[in-house]
């Protein structure tokens, strides 16, 4: 192999070296690529007009109508974590499993699974199940790793359960790979991968995680039934009504059924998806916040239900050349709906904003969206270069090599994004890894399997000790008796359920294709 073909390996070491040693990774992608690229050119292994493409390809990250809902999924979810809407479900639904062997853990799942839906961020749920869960798993005599496992893991099914954030970056990324992988081949009208199909595919094994945690609790709760002290022993807090369970979840759930439902189905983009989750969560937050609020959360939800209504029966399309009397009244009343619920949402942002809590939540999203668009604005410089310096050549000729043929491959690519999670963080994971490996898999694989068996596998680098950013969540906030070697064996049975689920995934490829292939084309 001469020096040219090994420029290549020399170009994902030295980034990949100045990633691990702390350098920040936007400006060691971009910057780091340039200047080994100006390098290369200087050299004759690279050919500087390359560089020319970037700013189409600037335009089409900052124009890509998928990755607008990621700044909102993550607005709604701060509002709803600030809110405490979310801590308020946890607390309810602990207090009414709480007297079962294994309940409060069942109800940490559950919520887990709920939360992750709904806020998007893996901190604010580890930090908020914890401050809640953590005392009661304790006072009810769950041991101190088995109580920090069960939170880190349940927190991470954010990274997994739609409308993950990690899936809108995943399909953006496959979707090009694929479209880039059925050019090689000569396939030119290849359908194309879009964010709802990565959904609808991680919505079952996202279950089966949630599902898995839930019974491994309740089978410790059974077998190590001395370790627990007996529910009639523990003093624990008054079970919640039916209506205050009610009242509890009826909020995220009737959320996350307009979001998910609506893209799912086709009724929304993503995008749409995740402006009807804000204007949800504003007006849920307001209605929380503010006490004299609900005569206009009912306006605007009957405003919304009517509106629905109407538009599915009528046309009240105002661009047409001819309109009925019908068609007067069905625009006239769907413009009344909309007002009612701009009244709600209008009273909703007022109502947060006066409270103190419009104004952190937008920051932070300001703070994680700008972190996102700057590692793929980073990335996108990286595989150019890479490619330009012949890297898919190289990734393609190590294929070949890797037994087993298509199912090989796609056991070593999971292989590696597994080993990067212990440094790297998933945006990075994604940005990087996947353009560079994915293209020469996805010839024969398909993506929609490959997406979530990835989402899965992401997953497992938030609770894989001694790095896991779930187990350093958790180290901040869990009682100084606590120790980090206690979370981290806590962890260790969880991130072994995820790797048999993820071998479940691999083995059954069904389990994530079945329902995007149910979906309307």
């Amino acid at each position: 192999m001469d020096m040219v073909s090994l420029l290549p390996i020399l170009f994902l070491l030295a980034v990949f070296g100045a990633l691990f040693a702390g350098w920040p990774v936007a400006f060691t992608l971009a910057g780091g690529s340039l200047l080994f690229a100006g390098a290369a050119s200087l050299a004759g292994a690279f050919e500087p007009r390359l560089l020319l493409a970037m700013p189409s390809r600037i335009y089409s990250l900052f124009a890509d109508d998928t990755l607008i809902s990621i700044p909102l999924f993550v607005l709604m979810g701060t509002i709803l974590d600030r809110t405490r809407i979310a801590s308020e479900l946890l607390e309810t639904m602990g207090r009414a499993f709480g007297r079962i062997p294994g309940g409060v853990g069942v109800s940490v799942c559950l919520v887990g699974a709920l939360l992750g839906a709904a806020t998007g961020v893996i901190g604010a749920t580890v930090v908020t199940m914890a401050l809640i869960s953590l005392p009661t798993m304790l006072r009810h005599g769950y041991p101190p790793a088995l109580a920090c496992g069960l939170i880190c893991a349940s927190g991470a099914l954010t990274q997994v359960i739609p409308p993950a954030t990690v899936l809108i970056l995943l399909g953006d990324q496959i979707g090009n790979a694929y479209a880039e992988a059925q050019r090689m081949i000569g396939n030119w009208s290849a359908s194309p991968v879009s964010v709802v199909d990565l959904y609808a595919g991680a919505m079952i094994p996202g279950l089966l995680l949630a599902g898995s945690y839930a019974a491994y609790v309740m089978v410790y709760a059974v077998v190590r039934r001395d370790r627990f002290v007996p529910a009639a022993g523990v003093d624990t807090a008054r079970r919640p009504t039916a209506r205050e369970i009610w009242h509890a979840m009826v909020a995220p759930l009737l959320l996350l059924v307009a979001v998910l439902g609506s893209i799912v189905f086709g009724v929304a983009t993503p995008t749409e998806g995740a402006g009807i989750g804000v204007a949800g969560a504003v007006v849920l937050a307001g209605l929380k916040e503010g006490s004299g609020f609900r005569r206009a959360v009912g306006a605007g939800l009957a405003g919304v239900t009517s509106a629905l209504v109407v538009v599915n029966v009528f046309d009240v399309r105002i661009t047409r050349a001819a309109w009925s009397s019908v068609d007067v009244g069905a625009i006239a009343t769907t413009g009344l709906c909309v007002a009612a619920f701009a009244w709600a949402f209008g009273r909703g942002v007022v109502e947060i904003a006066r409270r103190g809590l419009l104004r952190p939540a937008v920051l932070q999203t300001i703070e994680i969206t700008g972190m996102v668009y700057g590692i793929l604005l980073g990335a996108s410089f990286f595989s150019l270069v890479f490619y330009g310096l012949g890297g898919d050549r190289l990734v393609a000729d190590l294929f070949k090599l890797v037994p087993g043929g298509s199912f090989g491959g796609m056991i070593f690519v999971q292989a590696v994004i597994f080993v990067l999670g212990f440094p790297l963080e998933n945006t990075e994971i994604i940005s990087i890894a996947v353009p560079i490996l994915a293209p020469s898999l996805l010839q024969t694989v398909d993506p929609i399997w490959f997406g979530v068996v990835t989402a899965v596998n992401l997953q497992t680098s938030y609770i894989s000790p001694p790095v896991g950013f779930a187990l350093f969540y958790l180290r901040n906030v869990v009682p100084p008796s606590i120790t980090t070697a206690t979370i981290w064996r806590g962890a260790l049975p969880f991130l072994g359920i995820q790797l048999v689920v993820m071998a479940i995934l691999l083995i059954e490829p069904r389990l994530s294709t079945w329902l995007p292939s149910l979906l309307p084309r």
